[in-house]
């Protein structure tokens, strides 16, 4: 089934962490039906640190644009007479993630928490999801245990994760002559799963990692660990970290002249705003796997359009994007449903095949609840190339879903 987006966009609350969705009720929702006659969607995720660019606020602006498409599109057969937004910043903290969720599915109401960048924080949001038969939606975290050991009916795995990442760029960097490789990674959760991710897909294209080298996170100072990576004349460097970790460590590589000795960069993960913030120079030839390009064809650039409109300028990075679908798709479930019933809901997603302006080709695999859809390969634009401000990306090719995803069988999920 087709879900495309439905255009224009409402006034949002400027400064506010709620938004109230002002439709009248229509006939698929019947008495009852809804939790507090309202539909709650929390949004979880790091808004003051290394990962605020890249998700942040902007995330809960992109949500909201989602409530107000659902709201033009059903108009006065909207199935809920109230949608609120609410946000919190988990400070990528799993204590904090865990206190603050308990506190949006306990005291605030919330149907459904999105985002979560951060694994060791999703992890944590995703166990009290579990236990409260609440629905998460993660976007911004990239631990294949959201699908993996630690799955769950009530969670499901939205953009991206480690091996899709692994698959794409440690794949093709080997197999385009980068044999040697050390890696650099942030030592939690994240960072743990990426290096074992990308070790196993460079070892499987026959390259090896001589390194392994763990980094505290977060980190403002990674020249000791590029010395120590570089001692050992590698082809590639692969960089694990993310957001404001990853841009310190591309800035000391590229001060301490790798490149200029021979030495590759591999970014495990990327975002548009990291190269904006940087810039484009800093960045120039790197290949990477992103989940969705904000200037890629027609649909997703005229809603980065919109997107701008409200945020000031700004472009949207893939887990802009995401949390707008995965709102997108949660309402049009809880409108097919009648119901903001978690179990109901999630009948209504399971298996069900998505497309919308982040998702293509997407599929809800009813096994494990990891969102496979087509990711690509891209190449960071030399400078002379960029014709236009936020548009530093080329996409080299596209990587289909069947093939960009962890096959379910080698997932290890059991649902309960």
């Amino acid at each position: 089934m087709s879900r495309k987006m439905a255009g224009g966009a409402a006034a949002l609350m400027s400064g506010a962490l709620v938004l109230g969705a002002c439709a009248q009720g229509g006939p698929a929702g019947a008495e009852g039906a809804f939790t507090d006659d309202k539909v709650v969607i929390g949004v979880l995720n790091d808004q003051s640190g290394v990962y605020k660019d890249l998700s942040g606020p902007n995330s809960v602006t992109a949500v909201e644009m989602a409530v107000a498409d659902y709201k033009e599109k059903y108009g006065d057969d909207a199935a809920v007479d109230e949608i609120e937004v609410i946000t919190a910043d988990h400070q990528n903290e799993p204590d904090v993630a865990n206190t603050k969720a308990q506190e949006m599915y306990d005291r605030l109401g919330a149907d459904i928490i999105l985002d979560v960048p951060a694994s060791s924080a999703a992890l944590a949001v995703a166990s009290q999801a579990d236990a409260k038969k609440k629905l998460h939606f993660n976007i911004g975290a990239a631990t294949t245990e959201l699908t993996g050991a630690q799955c769950s009916p009530y969670v499901f795995h939205w953009a991206y994760d480690t091996y899709m990442l692994a698959n794409g760029t440690g794949t093709t960097v080997t197999e385009n002559g980068g044999k040697n490789w050390q890696i650099i990674y942030p030592d939690y959760a994240f960072g743990q799963d990426m290096e074992k991710s990308f070790s196993a897909a460079i070892e499987a294209a026959g390259g090896s990692v001589g390194g392994k080298i763990a980094t505290p996170f977060p980190n403002d100072n990674f020249s000791t660990f590029l010395t120590r990576a570089a001692a050992d004349g590698p082809d590639v460097i692969g960089t694990m970290q993310a957001g404001g970790d990853l841009i310190n460590l591309v800035k000391q590589y590229n001060e301490a002249g790798l490149r200029e000795q021979g030495i590759s960069l591999a970014v495990g993960l990327m975002f548009i705003t990291d190269i904006h913030s940087l810039g484009v120079d800093q960045f120039a030839g790197t290949t990477f796997t992103d989940a969705w390009y904000w200037n890629m064809d027609e649909e997703s650039r005229a809603w980065a359009d919109r997107f701008a409109e409200e945020t000031g300028g700004q472009r949207p990075s893939f887990a802009h994007a995401g949390n707008y679908s995965a709102a997108w798709q949660y309402l049009e479930a809880v409108q097919a449903a009648g119901t903001d019933d978690a179990d109901a809901v999630v009948e209504d997603l399971s298996g069900k095949e998505v497309e919308d302006v982040f998702l293509r080709n997407g599929t809800i695999r009813a096994e494990d609840h990891r969102v496979v859809h087509d990711v690509y390969l891209a190449e960071v634009k030399a400078p002379e190339e960029v014709t236009e401000d936020w548009d530093y990306e080329t996409i080299l090719n596209t990587i289909p879903a069947e093939q960009a995803f962890r096959p379910v069988a080698d997932s290890g999920c059991e649902m309960g």
